[in-house]
C-alpha cells in the first residue's frame, strides 16, 4: 500500500513549501544551525505522517541514522533511515515496506534506507565501520519505543570504544593522505579535507562511542580540552556549517569542494568584500585556512587526550631529556608550562629534539598549547640571536623528520614568525592553471620531494635523483633553496630575483660558507630556467645546450638545479608532471653534463654530426642492415636533421625507409617511446599540402596529444617527420594502437582528404574561471651555428589549453605558407606554452610576421 496520488501530491507540496520557507529564512538571517535543525524537523514530521498514513505495524520502528540522526540535514544531504524489525518480514509486510520506500520517491525525498532486524544490524555493524558509525547517531522517529531502546542498549554494549578509536583514527589518516595531508588546497574540500567538518564529526563519534558526551562542552567537562578550545571549535564549526550550507544552496546539489567556480559567489554571500589588494574569494579562503588550521590543532590534541584515556599509559615517571623537556610516554613534554617564557630559544629546540629522538611520537598536548601561546616571543631579538640561528639551521641539516617538523612549525605559527617573509605567503592563493596548493604548502611539498630523494625507501621512485643527491652531498642546501624559491610571490616584480635577495640575507646572517651561499642564491634566481629550456627549446641542438651550460657554469650547479626543478614540478600538482617532462629534463641534464665535463669544442656542429652518424652506423650494423643501406637517404638530408635526431632515431629511420626512399606509398612506423611513456611515430611521405595539419587532426581523433614534433623536408621533396605522442584518452593501450596508427595514417596520406577536425571537448572549469589572455610572438632564432634552412623564427604561443588548440595553430601556419621545423608542446596544468621553429619567405619581412601574429591571436581569442 502507498499513499493515494492525491495524498502523495499534497505531501510533496508540503515538503517543497517547507524547504522553500527554510531556505528563505536562512537567506534572511544566515543561521545555518537553524536551517539544519528546521530541515530535520520538517522531514521528521513528513516521515511520521507517512508512517502513520500507511498503517505500518506497531512492532516496527523508523529510525534516523547518520547526519540525519545527528540532527544535521544540509540542503542537499541524503536522508539516511533504518527500518528496524523485530523479525524477518513476511510477504505482506514486505509489500508494505516497499510501498513506504516508493512513497519516499513519490514525494521527491532522496533517502538512503536499510531494513534490518537487531541481529542483522549488529552483524553488519561488526563488519563495517561506516555502518557502525551511522548507527551511533540513531534517533527514533516513529514506531515501537521498546524495540528502539532495546536496539540502542544492545548496540551501545557491542561497541568496543578502543577498537572504534583505532579504526576511526586510521580512517582519518587515510582520508588526510588523499588530500596530501594539508587543508591548503586551492580548491579545498570543506567536509572531507583535513580541518574540515569530517574531522569534527570524527571526534564526536569517538566521544559517543566511549561515553564521553555528544558536544564540545561535554569534552571540556571531561578535561580533554579547555574552555577556550571548546569555544574555538564551536566557532569554527559554525563557519564551516554556514559555508557548506551556502555551497549546497548555490550549486543546487550536493557538493563539498570549494571550486574556483563557486568561490567568488560564496565569498559575497558570506560577507567578504574585495579590497585593493585581495579578491573577496581570497579573503574567504584565507579565513577558511585559518579555521581548518584551528580545527587540525585542537582535534589533534583531542585525539591524543582521548587516546590516553582509552589506552592509559604505564604508570611511570617522565624521563628527562634536558632541563626544559622530558619524554612523557613517548611524547615530547615541557617540564612545566612556563618553559618557553623562561627560555624562548626552546621554541626551536622542541622541533630539533623531535628530529634527534626518533623514539618520540610527537608533542604532548600541553607542549603544543604552551608553544602556541608563546609563538609571539619570536621577535627581532629572537631572530638575531646567534643560538637561535644555529638551531634553525640545525633543523634543516638534521634531515630526519624534516618535512613533518616543518609542517608542525607552520601549523603552530613558528615558521612564519621566524621567517616573516614566509609568514606573508601562508595561505596565499595562486591564481594560475597549474598550482593546486597555496604558496606556503607548495614550498613544503617541494621540500618533501627533495627529502624523499635522500631516503632509501623511496629510491625506486626516483632512482636517478637519488643517485644525484647522494653525489651532491649536503642536501640541506637544496632545502634552503626550496624554502626561498617562491617566497617572494605576491610582492610584485620578479619573484625569482626578490627571492634570491631574501635567500642571500638568510645565508649571510646564518653564517653559511660563501660557496654554499652563492649556490643557493643562484638556484633561487634560476629555478625556472631548466624547465623552460627543456620544454620550450630544441635540446638536441648543441647551441641550446652550450648556451644553457654557460649559464650553469659547473656540474655542482647543474645537479642542484636539476634536482630542484624535478621537485618543483612534482610539488606543483599531480597533473603537471609526466614521464615526457621527466625525459626532457634528463636529456638536457645529460647533454649539459657531457658538455661541462668534456668541453665546448667536442659539441660543435661537425663533431656532433660525425659522432651521431658513427653511432647510427654501429646500430644499423647491429640491426643487420646492408652496409650501404643508409646512403641513399642520407644524401637527401641536411645537417639540421642530424643535429635534431638522436643516433638511435637516425638508425630507426634508415631501417624503415632504406629500401623505399623514392616510394610513392607513405611509410608510417610507430613504436613505444624507448625512453619513456607514450608512442614515437615516424612518417615518411612525399610532401603535400596541409600535411602537418592533417596529421595533427588524425592523432587528435585517435586520442593522442603531440608533445614534440621534428619536421624535416628532404632535398628531393619528401617529408620525414617524427612525433612524440601521449595518450589523453585514458585508454592505456599504446601497444595495441601501433598497428592502427601505422595502417590508418598511411591510408589517409595515400588518399589525401580535407584535414580531420579534432572532436569537440569541454573547456576545463579552471580555464573558464581563470581565462588567460593569449600571447603570440615571433622572434628570429639566435643560434650558435648556421644551417641550410635560411632564416628561422621562433613562434611562441601562450594560451589556455583547450581541445583542438594545436590543430588551430597548425591550420593557421598552413594558411600563411609557413614551414614548420620543430614543435615543442608544453602543458602546465591547463596552461599551454608552445614553441614552434618556423620559416617562410614572407616571414623575412616584419609585415608578414605581424600578419601571422595578428591572425593567430584572432583565432585564439575566438
Amino acid at each position: 500500500m502507498r499513499p493515494t496520488p492525491h495524498g502523495a501530491a499534497r505531501t510533496k507540496s508540503w515538503l517543497q513549501d517547507g524547504q522553500r520557507k527554510i531556505r528563505e529564512d536562512f537567506l534572511a538571517d544566515g543561521d545555518a544551525k537553524r536551517l539544519l535543525r528546521n530541515r530535520c524537523s520538517l522531514i521528521d514530521e513528513i516521515l511520521c505522517a507517512l508512517w502513520s498514513e500507511l498503517g505500518l505495524p506497531d512492532s516496527l520502528a523508523l529510525i534516523a541514522v547518520g547526519g540525519y540522526g545527528r540532527g544535521e540535514l544540509y540542503p542537499s544531504s541524503d536522508v539516511d533511515l533504518l527500518i528496524l524489525l523485530p523479525e524477518q518480514p513476511g510477504h505482506a509486510l514486505a509489500a508494505q515496506l516497499e510501498g513506504l520506500v516508493c512513497a519516499f520517491w513519490d514525494i521527491g525525498l532522496e533517502t538512503g534506507h536499510s531494513v534490518r532486524t537487531i541481529e542483522q544490524c549488529l552483524e553488519e555493524a561488526a563488519g563495517d565501520i561506516t555502518v557502525q558509525t551511522a548507527m551511533i547517531e540513531a534517533r527514533r522517529l516513529a514506531g515501537n519505543v521498546e524495540l528502539f531502546e532495546g536496539f540502542s542498549r544492545i548496540f551501545q554494549q557491542s561497541v568496543d570504544a578502543r577498537a572504534f578509536f583505532q579504526t576511526k583514527k586510521m580512517e582519518q589518516e587515510d582520508r588526510h593522505q588523499r588530500f596530501s595531508d594539508t587543508p591548503y588546497s586551492l580548491e579545498a574540500n570543506c567536509k572531507e579535507g583535513p580541518g574540515g567538518l569530517r574531522d569534527l564529526q570524527l571526534i564526536l563519534w569517538i566521544a559517543q562511542a566511549a561515553g564521553y558526551g555528544r558536544c564540545w562542552n561535554d569534552l571540556e567537562r571531561h578535561g580533554f580540552i579547555t574552555v577556550e578550545e571548546a569555544a574555538l571549535l564551536d566557532h569554527s564549526e559554525a563557519f564551516l556549517r554556514r559555508l557548506r550550507t551556502q555551497l549546497h544552496l548555490h550549486v543546487g546539489r550536493r557538493e563539498d569542494r570549494l571550486l574556483f567556480d563557486y568561490q567568488t559567489a560564496l565569498a559575497d554571500k558570506l560577507g567578504f568584500s574585495a579590497s585593493a589588494e585581495r579578491r573577496s574569494s581570497e579573503q574567504m579562503m584565507q579565513h577558511y585556512y585559518r579555521v581548518a588550521k584551528t580545527i587540525t590543532q585542537i582535534t589533534g590534541i583531542l585525539l591524543q587526550n582521548i587516546g590516553e584515556a582509552l589506552f592509559p599509559p604505564p604508570d611511570e615517571l617522565p624521563q628527562a631529556i634536558n632541563d626544559r623537556f622530558q619524554n612523557a610516554h613517548e611524547f615530547l613534554d615541557v617540564v612545566d608550562e612556563n618553559v618557553f617564557q623562561r627560555t624562548p630559544s626552546a621554541l626551536l629546540e622542541a622541533f630539533l629534539l623531535l628530529q634527534q629522538h626518533p623514539e618520540l611520537k610527537g608533542m604532548s598536548a600541553r607542549t603544543q598549547r604552551a608553544l602556541w601561546r608563546a609563538r609571539n616571543l619570536i621577535d627581532d631579538d629572537f631572530r638575531h640571536d646567534p643560538g637561535n640561528r644555529a638551531r634553525f639551521l640545525a633543523i634543516l641539516k638534521q634531515g630526519n623528520r624534516l618535512v613533518q617538523e616543518f609542517r608542525r612549525m607552520n601549523q603552530l605559527g613558528v615558521l612564519g614568525r621566524y621567517l616573516p617573509n614566509f609568514g606573508r605567503i601562508v595561505g596565499q592563493m595562486q591564481h594560475d592553471l597549474f598550482h593546486v596548493y597555496t604558496v606556503d604548502q607548495h614550498i613544503l611539498q617541494v621540500i618533501r620531494r627533495l627529502r624523499r630523494f635522500t631516503m632509501e625507501e623511496f629510491a625506486h621512485e626516483y632512482p636517478f635523483c637519488s643517485r644525484l643527491i647522494s653525489d651532491l652531498g649536503n642536501p640541506w642546501i637544496l632545502y634552503i633553496a626550496a624554502l626561498f624559491h617562491d617566497i617572494a610571490k605576491g610582492r610584485g616584480g620578479d619573484h625569482s630575483e626578490l627571492g634570491a635577495g631574501d635567500a642571500r640575507s638568510f645565508c649571510e646572517v646564518h653564517g653559511l660558507a660563501d660557496e654554499d651561499t652563492e649556490l643557493i642564491v643562484w638556484l633561487v634566481r634560476q629555478h625556472l630556467l631548466m624547465s623552460r629550456i627543456a620544454q620550450k627549446e630544441d635540446i638536441s641542438d648543441p647551441g641550446v645546450v652550450a648556451r644553457f651550460a654557460k649559464v650553469v657554469g659547473n656540474e655542482r650547479r647543474l645537479i642542484a638545479l636539476y634536482l630542484l626543478t624535478v621537485a618543483d614540478i612534482r610539488g606543483t600538482s599531480p597533473k603537471v608532471w609526466n614521464a615526457w617532462k621527466g625525459q626532457l629534463l634528463e636529456q638536457l641534464f645529460t647533454a649539459t653534463r657531457r658538455f661541462l665535463l668534456s668541453g665546448e669544442d667536442t659539441l660543435m656542429t661537425h663533431g656532433v654530426i660525425a659522432q651521431r652518424q658513427q653511432e647510427a652506423l654501429r646500430l644499423m650494423r647491429y640491426l643487420a642492415l646492408p652496409e650501404k643501406a643508409h646512403e641513399e637517404l642520407w644524401q637527401q638530408l641536411d645537417t639540421v636533421y642530424f643535429l635534431r635526431q638522436s643516433a638511435e632515431e637516425i638508425a630507426w629511420h634508415a631501417r624503415a625507409v632504406h629500401d623505399c626512399v623514392e616510394s610513392e606509398r607513405p611509410v608510417v612506423r610507430a613504436r613505444l617511446n624507448p625512453l619513456g611513456a607514450g608512442l614515437e611515430v615516424m612518417v615518411y611521405t612525399r610532401d603535400q599540402e596541409d600535411l602537418f595539419v592533417r596529421m595533427v587532426g588524425f592523432f587528435s581523433r585517435a586520442g593522442y596529444s603531440i608533445v614534440d614534433a621534428k619536421i624535416h623536408t628532404t632535398r628531393h621533396g619528401y617529408a620525414l617527420d617524427t612525433f612524440m605522442l601521449l595518450d589523453v584518452s585514458g585508454r592505456d593501450s599504446d601497444r595495441a594502437m601501433i598497428s592502427y596508427i601505422e595502417h590508418e595514417l598511411a591510408e589517409r596520406l595515400l588518399h589525401p582528404a580535407p584535414p580531420e577536425v579534432p572532436a569537440n571537448g569541454r573547456i576545463s572549469r579552471q580555464v573558464r574561471h581563470f581565462p588567460i589572455q593569449p600571447l603570440v610572438s615571433i622572434q628570429p632564432l639566435v643560434s650558435l651555428e648556421a644551417d641550410e634552412t635560411g632564416t628561422l623564427f621562433v613562434l611562441t604561443v601562450v594560451a589556455a589549453d583547450r581541445p583542438g588548440l594545436l590543430f588551430l595553430v597548425a591550420n593557421e601556419l598552413a594558411r600563411h605558407d609557413a614551414n614548420l621545423h620543430t614543435a615543442k608542446i608544453a602543458t602546465l596544468g591547463e596552461r599551454v606554452e608552445d614553441t614552434f621553429l618556423i620559416s617562410g619567405d614572407h616571414l623575412d619581412e616584419s609585415a608578414g610576421r605581424v600578419k601571422l601574429e595578428t591572425d593567430l591571436l584572432k583565432q585564439l581569442q575566438a
